[in-house]
């Protein structure tokens, strides 16, 4: 097995940014992974105290589609976003008017959607994940592709907002991977959970239409709607597209 595509997501909800490598440590995630969200004024969210909350806390793609049509990027604790041939707004993340004015913009672009004023929110070592436990994300593409056959229909990967996307295992076989442990490029890592989709999958991301239906077809199709896994890095090391994927047993 072989990585072939590594990304991160600086603001949860927003595009992805790819990498060619990345450095892990233990217990963490990939640098910068959902480092950055969007609050509603009605969550209780404490940045002194930061705790894992559910996502519909913040804004993300599951209820607010319209994310999809920004093309954003994140250099040097600024984030830029664009539509196609549109400039819209750069905004430092570190300094309370970029924030302000990044506040503002999502408040007139999703107007109702959001619930009150919204608030840029994050925290020190913390991540604004689906799952409490750090971890990065990983998606099979042949199990993508065995469910594009199944739906008729193209199934573009970053409708799962995976971390790493890898080639080489027949489809679904990361199924078997509970009680595993891995070997990728020099990063060890272990096995958390699968990965159970939701409506944020029936998103185009290069349309921003809902457009298919993910987690009912897994259902349809395979009694479940699983579709990837979260493993955690146990052992500091460097991983990037191309890096091999090894799998073992625990002892």
């Amino acid at each position: 097995m072989i990585i072939t595509h590594l990304f991160r997501y600086p603001f949860k909800g927003l595009s992805p940014e790819a990498l060619q490598r990345v450095d892990l440590m233990a217990g963490e995630t990939i640098p910068f992974d959902r480092k950055y969200a969007l609050a509603h004024q009605t969550t209780l969210f404490d940045p002194y105290n930061p705790k894992h909350l559910p996502k519909t806390d913040f804004v993300m793609l599951m209820k607010n589609e319209k994310l999809a049509e920004l093309s954003t990027k994140f250099q040097d604790g600024q984030l830029i976003i664009n539509k196609p041939d549109e400039f819209l707004i750069v905004a430092n993340l570190d300094d309370e008017n970029g924030r302000k004015s990044l506040e503002t913009f999502f408040k007139e672009y999703l107007g109702d959607e959001i619930r009150g004023e919204p608030r840029v929110v994050e925290a020190l070592n913390h991540s604004f994940s689906d799952v409490a436990a750090k971890v990065l994300s990983f998606v099979n593409l042949n199990s993508v592709r065995d469910l594009e056959q199944k739906m008729g229909a193209t199934i573009h990967p970053l409708r799962f907002r995976a971390n790493v996307y890898f080639e080489g295992l027949p489809a679904w076989e990361e199924l078997k991977w509970e009680n595993k442990e891995f070997q990728i490029g020099s990063a060890r890592f272990k096995f958390i959970k699968n990965t159970t989709r939701c409506l944020a999958t029936n998103v185009n991301p290069e349309t921003a239409e809902r457009d298919l239906e993910i987690p009912q077809a897994l259902l349809k199709y395979y009694n479940h709607n699983i579709l990837g896994c979260y493993l955690q890095v146990i052992e500091n090391g460097t991983l990037g597209v191309g890096s091999v994927i090894e799998v073992f047993d625990l002892i």
